[in-house]
């Protein structure tokens, strides 16, 4: 495997540099004195930064922009061997290094790696620890899939040994990487276009946990099925989080007028005190815990946790406000997966609406056909749903699934659910539909937010 030398830097070019992790990593090697280039599809908000702060930025996918500067080709999953830039690259032989491969390479340089791993919550979980660290003054770098607000995007760069970064699993990217603390949020099925099954995945975060060395320690989530499977035999510490049997817990959970938590934390270390977040949802208690633990790893002092999590308000895309109009309240969120619809879903029962409706995007062919009766199920705790076409991100339609078999599932349910193949005939549908005192949640993993975007006029 091609090594980068940190002493020495070479040119490296990132295909697909456009994307919320590859655009953080090239931000983080140029400051570091790389010459760094690459590729995107179609210019956007996060391009014209790059290229604001003098990253090459090239608009089409093309091999001649793999030049003989180029010493290090890095690619996402997303990139297939047909890609122009990938067979240009590997016919001129450069080296080429994954994603995972880089991020573990770029965690070996410094001293208190951080790495968030499991199917769902990495994004806010890893936030909360970034706004703990940076509310303790530890001076960070952050990895973020996620815009944060404080930080004014998915990147900062410190001058610290603290790094903190999400650790995905998908092709297994994070057995790559090297860790001194990693956390595992929960495990489910997911990524069935690469994983077998759920014993698949499984087997995969059992073998994230032993990438740990004997003087690290991991954060894992005690309500995992047969957990002992994932942290038998480990050499590191293990700190667990979920319910009364564990190192934290939550009780006492009342939430207020706008749906945010507050609870009592339980810690075998500090006892018991109460806290609140500002952000909703009974699985934001979940992702606190964790990074309360993660906080006492760290020695970071109780208040500057407690106070860093209570001023935390969200990432963008994860239940995010996006404003008002005509007295509907207008929310994007991220969610693409069941687990992650329930939990966001019944968040917003807690929060102020007359009727809620759920437009929601499926993401790939895969994920919908292996999950369309749990979409069923969990969208239809919205009161009205409202289907778009399926965005197919890296797949092609091969499997002959449609938006309408899951409203066929919906449907059959007894749950009223709309399709129409256009974001226009959406947007009509609900400025004759949503009326005062409504909630639009505008959900999934691909261009879906634009919907809310152009009904509020921003």
């Amino acid at each position: 495997m091609y090594k980068i030398d940190f002493d020495n830097p070479s040119s490296l070019y990132f295909v697909g540099i456009g994307g919320i992790s590859m655009s953080a990593l090239a931000e983080l090697l140029a400051d570091a004195g790389f010459p760094v280039s690459g590729s995107d599809r179609s210019p956007s908000a996060v391009t014209k930064m790059l290229e604001a702060r003098g990253i090459t930025v090239f608009y089409g996918q093309k091999a001649e922009n793999i030049t003989d500067s180029v010493d290090c080709v890095i690619f996402t999953a997303a990139i297939r061997p047909d890609n122009p830039e990938y067979k240009a690259a590997h016919e001129r032989q450069l080296p080429c290094l994954t994603r995972g491969q880089l991020i573990g390479q770029i965690m070996q340089n410094y001293k208190m790696p951080i790495a968030v791993s499991g199917t769902h919550g990495k994004t806010t979980t890893t936030s909360m620890i970034s706004e703990i660290l940076l509310g303790a003054d530890l001076d960070p770098t952050l990895s973020i899939g996620g815009i944060l607000k404080d930080i004014g995007g998915n990147m900062r760069i410190g001058h610290s040994d603290y790094f903190v970064t999400e650790a995905c699993e998908y092709t297994n990217t994070f057995l790559d990487f090297f860790p001194k603390i990693a956390l595992i949020l929960n495990i489910g099925e997911d990524h069935l276009d690469f994983f077998r099954d759920l014993e698949d995945i499984r087997h995969s975060f059992r073998r994230f946990a032993l990438l740990l060395p004997a003087d690290g320690c991991l954060i894992i989530n005690g309500n995992i099925e047969r957990l002992e499977e994932i942290t038998k035999d480990l050499p590191c510490r293990v700190v667990t989080f979920g319910n009364e049997s564990c190192d934290y817990y939550a009780t006492d959970i009342t939430y207020d007028q706008w749906g945010n938590p507050g609870f009592i934390l339980h810690s075998k270390a500090g006892g018991a005190r109460p806290v609140s977040l500002s952000v909703p949802g009974a699985h934001n208690v979940e992702n606190a815990l964790a990074a309360f633990a993660a906080a006492d790893v760290l020695s970071v002092p109780s208040a500057l946790a407690d106070a860093a999590l209570k001023a935390y308000r969200g990432t963008d895309r994860r239940f995010e406000y996006k404003g008002s109009v005509g007295g509907v309240t207008v929310i994007d969120d991220y969610a693409h997966h069941p687990a992650e619809i329930t939990a966001t879903l019944k968040a917003a029962e807690n929060y102020p609406h007359r009727k809620l409706w759920c437009v929601f995007q499926p993401h790939t062919y895969t994920r919908t056909k292996a999950y369309l009766k749990e979409f069923a199920r969990s969208l239809s705790l919205a009161d009205q749903v409202v289907l778009a076409d399926i965005y197919p991100a890296r797949e092609t339609d091969t499997l002959g699934v449609h938006s309408q078999d899951l409203q066929r599932e919906i449907l059959a349910l007894g749950h009223p659910c709309h399709y129409f193949p256009s974001f226009d005939e959406i947007e009509n549908f609900l400025l004759e539909n949503c009326i005062n005192g409504d909630m639009l949640i505008t959900m999934g993993a691909g261009d879906v937010v634009k919907i809310g975007e152009n009904l509020l006029g921003i």
